[in-house]
């Protein structure tokens, strides 16, 4: 039976992205517009837009997407429809909101500290934004339009609208403030992509040897980790053989060098950097099996 894609729509989904617009227009208004730091994206053009014409973000932002919305709403499935129409009027709300706000975070006029604190604050409301399936659509719907009509992959093509955009920025901020809107948008990109990783990054070791019983028993019993036997065939020898496949969190890391070395100094190791890991022992607690022999003998 093929499996359906859930598109239903999730109240925590929309909780979360309301914060995580919340947190980005937080950014935008006391770390970019007060700094005088330029942005990608449809963030970027609303920006352009309030230095030439004095035009609100939080109106710009619906005038821009609303036509986009329109050419793009066939790409986009029932859910992620509803969520980027969401996301943008959380989006515009918000940044109504804090403008009219009576705050100022002083930071003694730093275009350093200015930048991290953007990258930081901005990343972490994109990446969660992002995290729980959100976009506030702009360049994103333009991204998908030229990936199905003219084979152009979307990374690309958003990359190449960041980059004029940005350079079209500079008719309203010096090149000083370009340089520091470039460590603010490396920032950014990196937040967003540790937030899309989750927080439950893990290691992955591929383990041959003959051995592999020993190592997989003492895994399991030491570390109660789920391990995974993979038969394998040698590539010079075309003898079947067991591969071990286990993922551990990163402190755990030592503890199974120490097992395999125990058994085969000489297996072959790899180890693959998982940038997500989720189930028992990852997103929750994971099974103390030592209980469960002890209660179910």
């Amino acid at each position: 039976m093929t499996q359906v894609e859930d598109e239903s729509v999730k109240l925590v989904d929309l909780l979360m992205i309301g914060i995580g617009c919340a947190t980005m227009a937080f950014s935008l208004v006391f770390f970019n517009i007060a700094n005088h730091l330029a942005d990608g994206g449809i963030s970027g053009i609303t920006l352009i837009f309030r230095a030439l014409f004095r035009m609100d973000p939080a109106y710009t932002t619906i005038l821009i997407n609303a036509p986009l919305l329109l050419i793009g709403w066939r790409f986009l499935g029932k859910q992620s429809l509803i969520y980027t129409i969401y996301g943008t009027l959380m989006l515009s709300l918000f940044l109504w909101i804090w403008q009219r706000v009576p705050l100022t975070i002083d930071l003694h006029g730093d275009l350093l500290l200015s930048s991290l604190a953007a990258g930081i604050v901005g990343g972490s409301g994109s990446g969660l934004l992002y995290r729980y399936g959100g976009t506030t659509g702009g360049t994103d719907i333009v991204a998908r339009i030229m990936e199905r009509f003219r084979g152009v992959p979307m990374g690309q093509t958003l990359l190449y609208l960041d980059v004029v955009i940005l350079v079209i920025s500079l008719v309203y901020i010096d090149i000083q403030h370009m340089a520091y809107t470039l460590i603010y948008s490396y920032i950014f990109a990196r937040i967003v992509n540790f937030m899309q990783a989750g927080a439950y990054a893990a290691r992955g070791l591929i383990i041959v040897s003959e051995h592999y019983q020993e190592i997989t028993d003492e895994i399991m019993d030491k570390l109660e980790r789920g391990v995974s036997l993979v038969t394998s065939e040698g590539g010079y020898s075309h003898q079947p053989r067991k591969m071990i496949y286990v993922v551990v969190s990163p402190h755990e890391l030592h503890s199974v060098r120490q097992i395999i070395n125990k058994y085969d100094p000489r297996a072959f190791v790899s180890v693959i950097s998982v940038t997500e890991a989720l189930g028992e022992g990852f997103s929750f607690e994971r099974p103390r099996f030592g209980l469960n022999r002890l209660f179910h003998r």
